[in-house]
């Protein structure tokens, strides 16, 4: 059977950086936790910001809370960016899950979205009133 070869490279996942704090916890099997707060997220994983470091591929849970509702995954952490910032990848989400984080995705971009359009409204009234 012959496959269709896409021209188009893969596209990456909408990310979503957050202005307010969002607590994080991670949870190991060893029971240990490690808080820290989400930087940035999407559904594939997200940016950490952790008192320090995590072994890369240490895997564990992680619960946070969204504007959605609560999102608790099987995430992996991969290489630090810095002592504080740490990437991770999901590993597993459960279907509900899954569902609020797309939903605090996709409610957090139509936000920016709108935060945007009325800048860049607010930006044209300002230079209409300008006095030169």
């Amino acid at each position: 059977m012959p496959y269709l070869v896409s021209s188009q490279p893969p596209r990456r996942p909408d990310r979503v950086r957050f202005s307010e704090t969002i607590p994080a916890v991670l949870r190991l099997a060893d029971g240990n936790r490690a808080s820290g707060r989400l930087k940035v997220l999407s559904i594939t994983g997200g940016l950490l910001s952790l008192s320090h470091p995590m072994r890369q591929g240490t895997v564990g849970k992680l619960m946070f809370l969204t504007p959605a509702g609560s999102v608790l995954g099987s995430a992996e952490m991969l290489t630090p960016l810095s002592w504080e910032l740490q990437p991770f990848k999901f590993v597993a989400l459960r279907d509900d899950d899954e569902y609020r984080l797309q939903k605090t995705i996709k409610s957090s971009l139509e936000q920016a979205r709108r935060d945007n359009r009325e800048a860049v409204r607010d930006a044209g009234r300002i230079e209409k009133l300008r006095a030169w």
